[in-house]
């Protein structure tokens, strides 16, 4: 899209840009998991409530990420060319997967989620024990 070339280092780029995208996944759908099991919110109850609770740290690992691929995007000293392409796939895959981390995720989990629902019902599985409610009867 910037006309650069796909370098290696803009590869080692996509790289770091997978680590950090895949973190910000973890950490909403922990926190939705940690809602439903510990809290006993319902799925929608308990995506509408993570989604804003994890926005700030959501925010924060991917602004400091795209702040900090500004000089070497915007750089023009030597062998500037060399980091320009990491620089700017990093800074543009972070733009748009954290909108993606925020809207398409929690979309993703609720479909995901009636599915395994649908299939336990017609399977006639049991759902496991849930570890909080563990704890809760032996204290």
């Amino acid at each position: 899209m910037t006309g650069e070339p796909l370098s290696m280092m803009a590869l080692i780029g996509c790289l770091v840009l997978v680590g950090i995208v895949v973190n910000n996944g973890i950490v909403l759908i922990d926190y939705i998991d940690i809602l439903r099991n510990r809290d006993g919110y319902s799925l929608v109850d308990a995506i509408l409530t993570a989604c804003p609770t994890r926005l700030r740290p959501i925010l924060m690992t991917a602004l400091t990420t795209i702040l900090g691929q500004f000089p070497m995007i915007f750089s023009n000293g030597t062998n500037s060319e060399t980091l320009k392409g990491m620089g700017l796939v990093i800074a543009g895959g972070l733009t748009t997967s954290t909108f993606l981390t925020l809207v398409v995720v929690p979309l993703l989990y609720m479909i995901l989620d009636r599915f395994v629902q649908a299939f336990r019902n017609k399977m006639k599985f049991t759902k496991k024990a849930n570890p909080y409610e563990i704890e809760q009867e032996c204290c």
